[in-house]
Parts: structure tokens; C-alpha cells; sequence
């Protein structure tokens, strides 16, 4: 935002001196789209424009779009480096990786860490447990250099993997995660990566933004410390934490058709990277299926997918529409709606869960210096 204000600031005074009267011009992203250039543009042009405007400061970790459920980069640990494949998660806190020590099958068909090959390992004897809605892991932390994109964090704690029950990351697609929520929800205290890159100074901003690509295109991305002007042309609204936990924010309320359909006196949600849904309470899925004249289970005629509304989520008095062509989901012929049940009590009441479905309508900035979200719509 400072550089867009900037940039408006010289103009404006260049006006000034030479009585050039002011006009708004068409953007960028306007004039393609008239001309229906825009789609090609997108994926001609698909992820890291924030170079242009921030050259040195900035890094984008360009994301891997897994069936539209998935996102994940490549992170280095250790000295020489051993690469993995992580997702961004700011549903966690936690950096962790399969490890030589591992004796699950999930660990024998990811890469696993060896500390013995890095000379700039340091081991400790704390042991670490997380678990997750579909998945956990034990194992022991260590510290090494991780480096993200460019950036190369020294020191960093990580969780190095000793078991990974079950067959959920036998099957995903990347070898670990890499937490993006706040400390207070770390397990084993460990610090995260962005807290590291912060205290270090190694972004221009203590922020990070995400864009998630749909259809399965290219140019998903991870930008830390910057917002890319391109993907916030759209104007951005900013949403205050009521939580620094999660990235949690307060709802007003869920509407469908103009009527309120869920959380009528105000919910609490969390915006996640790492969850691939939009996860409801139990009871208020039933009423989004039967008002979308979905069946109990989510199936829905796909003849009927371009006459359903929008679903809106009311977010500090601004509405957040999602529309079917996010939340329908198609495969081999029959389609779903992408909601699924829940129930996780808080203080203030049930949580929801915005997943990679909302976020594939918003370009999305998590503040870490103002403690909030930023949510810009995408075209």
C-alpha cells in the first residue's frame, strides 16, 4: 500500500507543475480484459510480478496446484542443502520434514531428512507431537538452515519425523509442512519460520500473501513480506484477528440469496491454506445443502451448477461472495459441493473453517505488524 501511495503522490505533484489535467486510465487488468486477453495474460504471467516493484526485498515461493486441493513449494534444510516438497500451512505453526529416522511407510515414499549430511545440523533431545484433522506425526527437533525461495533462515527449529501413523501422508503429494500461524499454537514451543524471518529482518514487511491459482493453472504463489499491486487491484479490505492463534476473524453472518442461512449472531472462522474445503458446523451444512437442493451428502446435479447463487460470508459489515464455480466441485461427471461438516467449539461460538475454497476467490495478505487479514477480490 505505501508503494501504491507513493506512486499516486508523484503523480499527482508531476500534474501540478505542468497543469496536465488528471484522468483515470484504464488499468492494465481492464484493458485485457475487454480485448478477453486477461486468461492468457494470467497464465503467460503466472506468479512472482512482485519482483518488478520489489527487486531485493521481497521473495515468492511459487506453488504447485495439486488437483485444486493442494498447494505446496520446495524449502532447503542443512548445509549442503536437501530439498523438500512443504505446504504452507496458516493453519499450524510448526516446520517439520520425514527424517532418516522414520520407520513408517509414509516416510519410505517422501524424502527424509539426514542430519548427518548437513554440517550445520544441530540436534536436541526434545521430542515433538502434532496432529492435524487427517493426519499426525511424532519425532525429535533439530535446528539447520531452511531456506525458502531466497530467503535463508539460520537456526531454524524443525521437527524431524519419527512416525507418521496412518495412510494420509503415504498418499499426499509433498513431503511435510511448513506452519505459518503463531507462535502460541507451535508445538514444543518451537518458533516458526516467518517469526525467524521477521526477528531477523529478512522481509521489507512483517507480512506474507498468498494467491491460490483454480482449475488446476499454473501460478500459485507464497510472496513473503509484500503485496503484490497486480493481484490487490481490486481494493483490499482489512479484517482485525480476534484470535493470535490461528488467523482467526469474527463473522457477522452466512447468506444465500439475501437470506442469512448460518452463523445470524456471529461466528468465529479461521482462513486456511492447508485446509482444501470450506468446513462448517454440522448443523449449518444441512441448512447450505438444502437451500443449495444439494442431497445429504453434497451430490448435485451439475446441469443445475450455473443457476446456483452465490454462497456469502459477511465479514466486519463487508460481504465475501463464493461462487458455485468455487465451491461445485467436478469429477468424472458428478459434482459436489465443497463443504464439510465440523464441530469446534470456541468461546464464541462454533468455528468455520475458510479453506482453499474461499481463498480461490481472494487474494489473501496475512499482517503479521497490524494483526489482520486483508482480503482482495480476484477477477
Amino acid at each position: 500500500m505505501k508503494l501504491l501511495l507513493l506512486l499516486g503522490l508523484v503523480t499527482l505533484a508531476q500534474c501540478l507543475v505542468s497543469r496536465i489535467p488528471l484522468r483515470r486510465a484504464k488499468s492494465l487488468r481492464q484493458s485485457l480484459r475487454e480485448h478477453g486477453l486477461l486468461d492468457r495474460y494470467l497464465k503467460q504471467h503466472p506468479y512472482n510480478l512482485a519482483a518488478k516493484y520489489f527487486p531485493t526485498s521481497t521473495s515468492a515461493e511459487p506453488l504447485q496446484n495439486y488437483l485444486n486441493t493442494e498447494y505446496f513449494g520446495t524449502i532447503s534444510i542443512g548445509t549442503p542443502a536437501q530439498e523438500f516438497t512443504v505446504i504452507f500451512d496458516t493453519g499450524s505453526s510448526n516446520l517439520w520434514v520425514p527424517s532418516v529416522y522414520c520407520s513408517s511407510q509414509s516416510c519410505k515414499n517422501h524424502k527424509r531428512f539426514n542430519p548427518a549430511d548437513s554440517s550445520t545440523f544441530i540436534s536436541t533431545n526434545d521430542s515433538v507431537y502434532i496432529a492435524y484433522g487427517t493426519g499426525s506425526m511424532t519425532g525429535i527437533l533439530g535446528y539447520d538452515t531452511v531456506t525458502v525461495t531466497s530467503i535463508e533462515v539460520t537456526n531454524q527449529i524443525f521437527g524431524l519425523s519419527e512416525t507418521e501413523p496412518g495412510d494420509f501422508f503415504y498418499y499426499a503429494p509433498f513431503d511435510g509442512i511448513l506452519g505459518l500461524a503463531f507462535p502460541s499454537i507451535a508445538s514444543s514451543g518451537a518458533t516458526p519460520v516467518f517469526d525467524n524471518m521477521m526477528a531477523e529482518g529478512l522481509v521489507a514487511r512483517d507480512l506474507f500473501s498468498v494467491y491460490l491459482s483454480k482449475n488446476e493453472q499454473s501460478g500459485s504463489f507464497v510472496l513473503f513480506g509484500a503485496i503484490d499491486p497486480f493481484y490487490a487491484t481490486n481494493g483490499i479490505t482489512w479484517i482485525p484477528l480476534s484470535a493470535e492463534t490461528y488467523w482467526q476473524i469474527t463473522m457477522d453472518s452466512v447468506s444465500i440469496n439475501g437470506k442469512s442461512v448460518a452463523c445470524s449472531s456471529g461466528c468465529q472462522a479461521i482462513v486456511d491454506t492447508g485446509t482444501s474445503l470450506l468446513a462448517v458446523p454440522n448443523g449449518a451444512l444441512g441448512t447450505i445443502l438444502r437451500t443449495l437442493s444439494a442431497s445429504s451428502d453434497g451430490e448435485i446435479n451439475c446441469k443445475s451448477v450455473s443457476t446456483l447463487p452465490d454462497v456469502v460470508f459477511h465479514i466486519n459489515g463487508k460481504a465475501f461472495p463464493v461462487s458455485p464455480s468455487a465451491y461445485v466441485m467436478e469429477s468424472n461427471g458428478f459434482c459436489s459441493l465443497g463443504f464439510e461438516g465440523m464441530n469446534v467449539p470456541t468461546e464464541s461460538g462454533e468455528l468455520w473453517i475458510l479453506g482453499d475454497i474461499f481463498i480461490h476467490e481472494y487474494y489473501v495478505i496475512f499482517n503479521r505488524a497490524k494483526n489482520m487479514v486483508g482480503l482482495s477480490p480476484l477477477p
